[in-house]
C-alpha cells in the first residue's frame, strides 16, 4: 500500500505538471488578436512563441547545479515564484514586457520540468516510469486548460493581457501546497559530481539519441503550441474553433500520456511504443493541415494521442536509461536543456516561413519529414540500455525489464 508521503508527493508532482504548460498553450489561441492589437508581425510572434522554449532549454541544464545549493525542494518553489512573477510581468502595459515575461516563465518551466524526473526516481524508484506518465497527464491536462480557456477567459476579464496574466493564480497555488507539504529528503545530500562527470554523459552516444529525440518531438508539440491556431485559422476556422481543435487535440493527450508508459513495458524495449507514437503524429497533422477540413476531430486526436505518447515516452527514457537518480537528474538536465533548445528553432522556423509567404502544405509536409528523421532517433533510443556510474566509470549496460 502506498504511503502517505507517496500519496502526497504524486498530488504535489500533478498540481505542479499543470502549470508547466499555460504559459506556452495560452498564447497560441490569442496570437492573431495579439497581432493585430500589438502589431506584432509573423517573426515577432514566431520570437514569441520561442522564447519561453529557448529559455526553457537553457535553463534546464542549471538545474542540478541549484538543487545541489539550494536543494531540490526549494529550488522547485523558487521556479514557481519565478513562473508567477513570469506570468504577471507579460500581461502589463510596458514595452517588451511580454517577451519578457515569456522568457521568465519559459526558464521556471525549465527548472521545474527537469527537476520533476530526478525527484519521481528518488521518491518511487520502482514505478518511476509510470509516474513519469502520470505527470506528463498532468502537463498535458495544464496546456488543453491554457489553450481550451484562453479566449473565454479574455472574453470574461476584457482584455487578453487579463487572460494572460490570471494564470499566474494556479501557480500562486501550487507554490503554497508545495511549500507546506513538499517531501523532505530523507538521505543526506550527496555530492554533485564534478563536471568532468556531465562530460562524460556526453561522450555517450545514448545521450544523443534521447536528447535528440526529445528535441525534435518537442519541437513538433510547441510548434503546436505556438502555431496550430493560426493555421487552422488560416485553413478558415474562426479563433475560438481554432482553438477547441487545439483544446481537444490537447485532451487526448491525457490518454495516451498515461497509458504509453504501460504500452512501453509489453516488450523488451519502447521502439515499437515510440514508433507508434509517431506514426499518430504524422497522421494528425496530415488530417488538420492538408487533408479536407471535414477530417478535424479524427486529426486532433491522432495528434494529440501521438503527441502525448511521445512526450511521456520522452521524459520515460529519462528514467529508464539511468541506473540512479542522480544520474536521472543529469541526463534530465542535459537532455531537456538540449532538447528543448533545439525544440525552439521550431516554433521561429514556422514564423519566418509564414513571413515568407510559405504555404500551409509545404509547412505540414516538411514537419512529416522531421518526425521521420525523429523515427530513426526513436530506433536507437529506445533500444533497452541504461547508464551506471556504480563502478566508478560511467557505463552502458542492458537496462532492466520494464514488464
Amino acid at each position: 500500500m502506498a504511503s502517505r508521503r507517496s500519496i502526497t508527493f504524486i498530488l504535489l508532482m500533478v498540481v505542479v505538471g499543470l502549470n508547466l504548460r499555460p504559459a506556452m498553450s495560452s498564447v497560441a489561441p490569442l496570437l492573431t488578436r495579439l497581432q493585430e492589437s500589438a502589431g506584432l508581425s509573423a517573426a515577432a510572434a514566431g520570437l514569441l512563441t520561442t522564447l519561453p522554449v529557448l529559455f526553457l532549454g537553457l535553463s534546464a541544464p542549471l538545474a542540478p547545479t541549484l538543487a545541489k545549493h539550494l536543494g531540490s525542494e526549494r529550488t522547485l518553489s523558487a521556479a514557481l515564484i519565478l513562473l508567477a512573477a513570469g506570468l504577471i510581468l507579460r500581461g502589463l502595459p510596458f514595452p517588451g514586457v511580454l517577451f519578457i515575461g515569456s522568457a521568465m516563465a519559459g526558464c521556471a518551466i525549465g527548472i521545474g520540468g527537469t527537476l520533476l524526473p530526478a525527484l519521481v526516481k528518488r521518491e518511487l524508484p520502482e514505478s518511476a516510469d509510470l509516474l513519469t506518465g502520470l505527470y506528463t497527464m498532468a502537463l498535458c491536462l495544464g496546456g488543453a486548460l491554457g489553450a481550451g480557456l484562453s479566449v473565454p477567459l479574455t472574453q470574461l476579464l476584457g482584455s487578453w493581457q487579463a487572460s494572460l496574466m490570471s494564470w499566474s493564480l494556479l501557480a500562486l497555488l501550487a507554490l503554497v501546497l508545495w511549500h507546506y507539504q513538499m517531501p523532505r529528503s530523507t538521505t543526506p545530500n550527496t555530492p554533485n559530481p564534478p563536471k568532468s562527470g556531465i562530460f562524460r554523459l556526453l561522450k555517450q552516444p545514448l545521450t544523443w539519441h534521447v536528447m535528440l529525440f526529445m528535441g525534435i518531438q518537442s519541437s513538433m508539440a510547441y510548434i503546436v503550441f505556438g502555431w496550430l491556431p493560426t493555421l487552422l485559422v488560416e485553413r478558415g476556422y474562426n479563433e475560438a474553433d481554432a482553438g477547441w481543435t487545439m483544446a481537444v487535440s490537447i485532451m487526448c493527450q491525457l490518454a495516451s500520456a498515461l497509458g504509453a508508459p504501460w504500452l512501453a513495458r509489453l516488450g523488451r524495449d519502447q521502439r515499437p511504443a515510440l514508433l507508434l507514437v509517431l506514426l499518430s503524429t504524422a497522421a494528425g497533422l496530415w488530417m488538420l493541415l492538408i487533408a479536407p477540413l471535414e477530417w478535424k476531430w479524427p486529426g486532433a486526436a491522432l495528434l494529440g494521442i501521438g503527441q502525448g505518447g511521445s512526450f511521456s515516452l520522452a521524459l520515460s527514457l529519462l528514467v529508464l536509461r539511468t541506473a540512479n537518480s542522480r544520474l536521472a537528474g543529469q541526463l534530465s538536465g542535459l537532455v531537456q536543456g538540449g532538447g528543448y533548445t533545439l525544440a525552439a528553432l521550431g516554433p521561429f522556423g514556422v514564423g519566418v516561413m509564414l513571413q515568407l509567404g510559405a504555404h500551409i502544405t509545404h509547412i505540414a509536409w516538411l514537419l512529416i519529414a522531421l518526425i521521420s528523421v525523429c523515427c530513426g532517433f526513436a530506433l536507437l533510443a529506445g533500444r533497452n540500455q541504461r547508464l551506471n556510474d556504480q563502478s566508478g566509470g560511467l557505463l552502458v549496460e542492458r537496462g532492466t525489464r520494464t514488464n
